[in-house]
């Protein structure tokens, strides 16, 4: 989930409609909080952009990712699997060079050796063939949590826990619980907006 900050619920807007704190301010994250988090992401592009962008946000605010995504989008390709899995020792430099993204070494080459295992589990070299889309899916729960405080959403679950697990063991990296759960929430997989946000239930897949 992005940055909540301390002691927050709904905040109603003057558009009538009720946001939680951390979408209620800055226009990028209301405007990222009213079209796009918790809709479901379902395409193998769509999935490793945004366990790419979740994992470089360990440490920061959601807030500098989202302003910096159209400069990570350049950087790696638009996030095409194949196109970042056939990055080189010269591409990674190249990011490290690159003041407009995040220059994390440990992070720049998480993404490209995430690339490599999308690819690799796309094509058949995993023991089931299965694209990232599908088996992040794969590990939707049977339901979903119902929060009507912001201290009442969980941080991860056990099936964030066994995605990390199951990445992991597909050679992922930078796929911890935490950040897994963030990435089920952000590709509509739980449903983690607040009873009474007009976001509630958007995505259609929890009534």
């Amino acid at each position: 989930m992005p940055d909540s900050g301390p002691g927050s619920d709904l905040v109603t807007g003057a558009d009538g409609r009720a946001r939680p704190t951390w979408a209620s301010s800055d226009p990028l994250l209301r405007d990222y909080y009213d079209t796009e988090w918790g809709m479901p992401v379902t395409s193998e592009q769509g999935m490793f952009e945004r366990l790419s962008l979740e994992a470089f946000q360990s440490g920061l605010s959601w807030a500098t990712i989202l302003r910096k995504r159209p400069a990570f989008r350049a950087a790696f390709a638009d996030f095409a699997p194949d196109r970042v899995a056939a990055f080189t020792d010269v591409d990674v430099e190249r990011l490290m060079e690159d003041a407009t993204i995040v220059r994390n070494r440990r992070k720049i080459l998480a993404t490209v050796g995430n690339a490599r295992a999308t690819v690799a589990m796309r094509d058949g070299d995993s023991a089931d063939g299965s694209d990232l889309a599908s088996l992040v899916w794969s590990f939707r729960p049977a339901t979903t949590p119902a929060p009507v405080t912001l201290a009442e959403i969980p941080t991860s679950s056990p099936e964030s826990v066994a995605l990390a697990r199951e990445l992991k063991r597909r050679g992922f990296t930078f796929v911890g619980p935490t950040t897994m759960f963030a990435l089920m929430e952000a590709v509509g997989i739980v449903d983690t907006h607040l009873v009474g946000s007009w976001r509630r239930g958007c995505s259609g897949v929890w009534s």
